[in-house]
């Protein structure tokens, strides 16, 4: 009657979910198992593993070498006081207050694996089960600390200027608000502020997820972690470090975090009412079957272990994780990593995905999309020259951007002299002599250059989310070009794909409006909206969650509070993304295929049905054993045989899910 291979780890965890420590202490009273106090450390945990597997060994020999059968429950009660003493002590305590929780499922499972003899499956379940657990714990640390590494963007001094012009280094933390930074080019900028002299181009994607950098005047707000680019600013604080929209994004994200209450396990669940009533018929049976029917009481105690044994959820709990890892395992194979069941089952839920723009629908990286010569006197061949030969020397990613779409060949960039920055206009260089400058809108209005044919072909670009350089002469502009964020491919496929599974998606970016609108409308999503901050994602999330849950797919820190907060956080993975944004998120899609999105809905389908599948087989056959005993035609052996069946069962229609391949693999 050894059962040890069908369900040695029946009692394992079920699906992982997130929790929040700081809402109760290490106490043996969290009756979830989470709590450090009960798991033993990683050194104890592979003992008990190595233990168990000795104690399997031992009672498979048996039959020939009697005596191992001392050897080898001495070796499982090592492994249950190595791994699972805690947490038996967790059980027993819960069962004494009746509180039937996963303790207390792990109590009466090992103490009734120890009456009917199948001591080495009590020890393994309970060193497997102390593993899961231990693994989740670690994962949950790690995310709060990456939570917390999001405050070293931001540099730990400044640069302070002082009534007599020079400049004093100060930690950032003991900066007053009102004093006046320096930031010189190439720095992260270390506190919230305005400028007050200089223009240079800044990178503020970690905050605000813009594509491109943005250029600053004098008067422009700044926050820290973003990158001066070009010029040396000086920028007046307006925010202590504590309430950076650095410091904000964190506590938003640990805000966001801790509201959501714990997924609670499908066995805390289901344990809470079939245990107690399974061990009550247990004992009804033994005690009254003798008045009623005429049984011995041996006869009706006997029957009514049958019964415990065929009721111990052994099948049923073991569906569950089963049924999730071959998923989660398809998942996969398929570049999309979930993190545990509770991902896995909330994704089927999901009636509206928000996703961020850059980096997210667009690959974040910009290009050339288009360009225009204004002065017929030129050839398009000559302005792609001129413009590459200054391009292809600047350190600008919207040089980059040109000079890479150009695609100019056999030319050095030898031909532009002179090069110099204009901090936040552009750059001039001199081309046989002549002075040229690829510069924006701006360099040409002070220069009186701002004419109306210029002018209506800057706005439809600039309506288009684009944007714009031009390349002039200190008389005149020559030659228009556009630079934008583009699509990521199959993007649009996946937004299809979306809204045929009755998913609606909507673009929430912190990128200009217009941008966001022409996007949105190239992939075919109907609402957008741009220009949002960090805060006013989180927002919109809470408001989209009045009406169902909501999914939000992101790849920067700007995007880690609404990931957080969203009933369902997806990452993108690629090598723009950032490490908070995968921390924070549920799912991380490793390739950037958006088309893993709808991918991830089906399969989260799927493995739902074989869930219940499985929960209705094995609630079914325990149904026709209890039938039996109650009958007083049930035996050890038939319980133990049933037991033994529904767990193949139920483990072969879980592992159907390992073969499931997605529809657009082959593209």
């Amino acid at each position: 009657m050894n059962t040890k291979h069908m369900h040695s780890n029946c009692c394992a965890p079920t699906t992982p979910h997130k929790h929040d420590h700081s809402q109760h202490g290490d106490s043996h009273d969290h009756d979830h198992g989470h709590d450090h106090g009960v798991l033993p450390s990683w050194p104890r945990i592979s003992a008990a593993l190595v233990m168990a597997l000795l104690a399997e060994i031992a009672h498979w020999f048996i039959p020939q070498y009697a005596a191992l059968e001392y050897a080898g429950m001495g070796l499982a009660v090592v492994a249950i006081g190595l791994a699972g003493l805690g947490v038996y002590k967790a059980g027993i305590q819960s069962l004494l207050q009746l509180r039937l929780g996963i303790h207390a499922l792990m109590a009466v499972a090992v103490t009734g694996a120890f009456l009917i003899g199948q001591w080495p499956e009590a020890a393994m379940v309970m060193a497997l089960y102390a593993a899961a657990e231990r693994i989740e714990d670690q994962a949950m640390d790690r995310a709060r600390l990456a939570i917390r590494n999001l405050l070293s963007l931001a540099p730990d001094t400044a640069e302070v200027l002082q009534p007599d012009g020079s400049s004093q280094t100060m930690a950032t933390a003991d900066v007053p608000t009102g004093a006046t930074v320096r930031v010189p080019p190439g720095a992260r900028i270390p506190l919230d502020g305005a400028i007050t002299a200089g223009r240079s181009s800044v990178n503020q994607a970690p905050i605000t997820g813009e594509s491109v950098p943005v250029d600053k005047a004098p008067g422009d707000t700044v926050w820290a972690g973003s990158i001066n680019q070009q010029a040396e600013l000086q920028v007046q604080v307006t925010a202590a470090t504590a309430d950076s929209m650095l410091a904000r994004i964190v506590k938003a994200v640990e805000q966001a975090q801790a509201s959501k209450a714990p997924t609670q396990r499908f066995v805390d669940r289901f344990a809470a009412i079939y245990t107690p009533i399974v061990m009550g018929l247990a004992i009804l049976l033994a005690l009254l079957a003798p008045l009623l029917f005429g049984w011995t009481w041996m006869d009706a105690l006997y029957q009514a272990l049958a019964l415990l044994v065929i009721a111990c959820p052994c099948a049923l709990v073991l569906s569950t994780p089963v049924t999730v890892v071959s998923a989660l395992t398809a998942a996969a194979r398929q570049g999309v990593l979930l993190k545990g069941g509770s991902a896995l089952e909330a994704a089927r839920k999901l009636r509206t995905i928000a996703l961020d723009k850059t980096g997210t629908l667009t690959t974040g990286k910009p290009a050339l999309v288009e360009w225009s010569v204004l002065n017929e006197a030129l050839s398009r061949a000559d302005v792609a020259l001129l413009t590459w030969s200054i391009a292809s020397r600047s350190d600008h990613p919207v040089s980059h951007a040109i000079a890479q779409g150009l695609q100019v060949d056999n030319v050095t960039a030898s031909a532009a002299q002179d090069l110099q920055a204009l901090p936040g206009r552009g750059v001039q260089a001199h081309i046989d002599g002549q002075a040229y400058y690829l510069v924006n809108l701006r360099w040409a209005q002070e220069s009186q250059l701002d004419t109306p044919e210029l002018q209506e072909a800057v706005h439809a670009h600039s309506s288009l989310g684009r944007s714009v350089s031009l390349l002039a002469t200190a008389q005149q502009v020559l030659a228009v070009f556009a630079v934008a964020d583009t699509l990521r491919p199959h993007a649009k496929e996946a937004v299809q794909q979306l809204q045929a599974l009755g998913i609606t998606p909507i673009m929430l970016s912190g990128d200009n409006p217009d941008a966001a609108r022409a996007m949105a409308a190239q992939v075919g999503i109907t609402q957008a909206e741009g220009g949002l901050l960090p805060e006013d994602k989180l927002l919109r999330l809470r408001q989209l969650q009045q009406d169902g849950p909501v999914g939000m797919v992101g790849d920067g820190i700007n995007d880690a509070p609404a990931l957080a907060q969203a009933d369902m956080g997806f990452a993108m993975g690629g090598a723009h993304s950032t490490g908070m944004a995968m921390e924070t998120a549920d799912v991380v899609l490793m390739h950037d295929d958006l088309r893993r999105l709808p991918d991830t809905v089906q399969l989260s389908q799927r493995a739902h049905r074989v869930l219940w599948q499985n929960i209705a087989l094995s609630l079914g056959i325990k149904l026709a054993f209890f039938i039996l005993a109650v009958a007083g035609a049930a035996s050890m052996w038939l319980a133990v045989l049933a037991d033994m069946g529904v767990s193949l069962l139920v483990v072969a229609n879980g592992l159907r899910l390992r073969r499931i391949k997605s529809k657009n693999s082959a593209s």
